[in-house]
Parts: structure tokens; C-alpha cells; sequence
């Protein structure tokens, strides 16, 4: 047989190990066998590479289609930073819709959790989702940027240690030294989970305060505790009248100019605060269903919340 490429005789061999390996699998198995051994080297790849080496049907298989025949794969990036408004190094991390995103990309802060950090910001399948919409430009491209907060329902519990300071002041600068959110740096929304839906209801009004409104206020099962017995527990606030100063339940007029997302499970321990604060504010999305506090639920609605988001991005000038 006259070979006309480098690539017959690879064919060949993969050919033959397929005829031998049927003798002791069904057709069924090789298969299966088959598109998992493929997806798994071509994820790989991908992953190297920045694209995916698939057709357009097998990319719908694995559920990273975009309208480009090569997907190009969403990109996070970890940086160590110096905060000076909490007098430490933090984890500074951009989820990306791309490995070469446009400068001056548009940011959303992601706030983390109680006892999370700059990497628990998301949840599972954010990546995915984001970089999927953007390549198929369900909506405008844009990224998130998150950093360590501490366990302080973002303020400052302790002298020297700021978190809402480091939002507010550092996270611009940031952001505009490496070419993102514009030549002010300015995030245009904030996502919060848990304690960070409660820290980005309070940067949402903080920035309202100083004349410059995010576009969008995004949270996932926000802490919103509607007893000060309960919060207490917690022991971040000195009394009462230190919660209820941020207590986001307290000050919602403040903020009902930003366009408002608010997702939570019935089955959440803070579902009743929830409820509140929609009743209250009339949110552009307000999604209840089944579930419980954490990931199981929040990764069922992060179609949503970027959707959401994309509905919010500064146009380019």
C-alpha cells in the first residue's frame, strides 16, 4: 500500500487496534470507548492550546460549542497582590471569556462566601457558560474579577483590615493596570454569593453614595438574616446598630436605581430574608426554586446570571 501522508500509517495502526479490540467488546463499547478517549485528548489539547481540535457536532457532544468550527475556551488567571486596605497579600483572579480578551473588558466583581476565597467566587460552570455565551455572542464579552475578603461580611471587623475599602479604592487601579474595565477600571456590576451577596448589596449602595452606580447588582442566596439573634452568632458586628447600618434589608431605596438579579432555593436557610428583599425591591429577576444553600443550586442558575449580566455591559465607544 503507497502512503500518501504522515498520517496513514497512525490510521492504520489505530484501525487495527480497533478490529482487535472488538473481539472482546461489543460495537457499543468501542464506541463509547472511543468518544471518551477522543474527548478526553482533545480537552487536553484544548486546554494547551487555547482551542478545541473537535468538529462543530462532537463540540455539541461535549457541550462547548461555540460558532466557530475551533471553540476558543474561556481562561482564569490567579495573581498574588499587596492590599494595603487589608495590610496583606490576597488572591486576585479574572475569569475570562477568552485566553485573549479585548482590552478594556468589562468586569464584574464575584464576591465570595463565608470561610470561601478569590477562587470559590463562582459557581461551578461559570467559566464554561461565560466563555460558551460570549463565543456565540449570546451576549457581550465580558469577566469577572474576584479577591479575598476574609470572613467579614465585607467590611472592616478588625483595624487595619478593610475589604470594602480594597473594593472600592484598590480593585479599580487593579483592574486598569492590566487593561481591563476601561480606562477607569471602574467594575460595571457586582455578583455576590451568600456573605458576598450581602457585601455586594452594601458596595452597590456604597457606590450610589459616591455618584457612581454600577450598572448591576447580581447575588446568589445573599445572607440576608432577619434577626439580630441569628446574625449575632456570627460575631462579625459589635452590636445591633453596626449590623443594621449595612443590613441590606434596611437600606434597599438606596439602591433601587441598579438593575437587581437575585437567585435563591426554597429549601435555604436564608430564603425568608430573600423573599423580604424581593418584596421590597421589585427586582428585574427574582428566581425561587428547589434547593438547598450552596453550589447544587447556584450552578442550575449561572445561565441566568450571566444573561442577566450580559443584559448590563457598557457599550463600547
Amino acid at each position: 500500500m503507497n502512503e500518501q501522508n504522515g498520517d496513514a500509517e497512525p490510521a492504520r495502526a489505530v484501525v487495527e487496534a480497533v478490529q482487535g479490540a472488538r473481539r472482546w467488546l461489543s460495537r457499543r463499547s468501542v464506541l463509547i470507548a472511543g468518544a471518551s478517549g477522543l474527548a478526553v485528548t482533545g480537552l487536553a489539547v484544548g486546554t494547551a492550546t487555547g482551542t478545541l481540535p473537535f468538529s462543530q457536532a462532537l463540540q455539541r457532544t461535549l457541550g462547548v460549542t461555540s460558532s466557530n468550527p475551533t471553540t476558543q475556551l474561556g481562561s482564569t488567571r490567579v495573581e498574588r497582590v499587596y492590599s494595603a486596605a487589608r495590610g496583606r497579600m490576597v488572591d486576585l483572579v479574572f475569569i475570562l471569556p477568552s485566553k485573549t480578551p479585548p482590552k478594556g473588558l468589562p468586569m464584574s466583581l464575584a464576591l465570595h462566601g463565608l470561610h470561601g476565597n478569590a477562587r470559590s467566587a463562582v459557581p461551578t460552570g461559570t467559566l464554561k457558560q461565560l466563555a460558551s455565551d460570549v463565543a456565540r455572542k449570546a451576549v457581550p464579552a465580558f469577566g469577572f474579577v474576584a479577591v479575598d475578603g476574609g470572613d467579614n461580611y465585607w467590611h472592616q471587623v478588625h483595624p487595619g483590615d478593610d475589604p470594602m475599602a480594597m473594593l472600592l479604592e484598590e480593585v479599580p487601579q487593579w483592574l486598569r493596570a492590566r487593561g481591563f474595565a476601561g480606562p477607569t477600571g471602574q467594575p460595571f456590576a457586582c455578583t455576590g454569593m451568600s456573605m458576598g451577596g450581602f457585601g455586594a448589596l452594601v458596595y452597590t449602595r456604597r457606590r450610589v453614595e459616591r455618584r457612581q452606580p454600577p450598572a448591576a447588582v447580581a447575588t446568589l442566596a445573599p445572607a440576608l438574616i432577619t434577626s439580630w439573634d441569628e446574625m449575632a452568632k456570627r460575631h462579625i458586628f459589635t452590636g445591633l446598630q453596626d449590623w443594621t447600618a449595612l443590613d441590606p434589608l434596611r437600606h434597599i431605596d438606596e439602591t433601587k436605581s441598579v438593575a437587581n438579579g437575585i437567585w435563591c432555593g426554597t429549601e435555604d436557610s436564608f430564603i425568608t430574608g430573600v423573599r423580604r428583599y424581593i418584596e421590597a425591591a421589585h427586582p428585574a429577576v427574582a428566581h425561587t426554586a428547589h434547593g438547598k444553600h450552596g453550589d447544587s443550586f447556584n450552578r442550575t442558575v449561572v445561565p441566568s446570571l450571566i444573561s442577566f449580566l450580559g443584559k448590563h455591559v457598557p457599550r463600547a465607544d
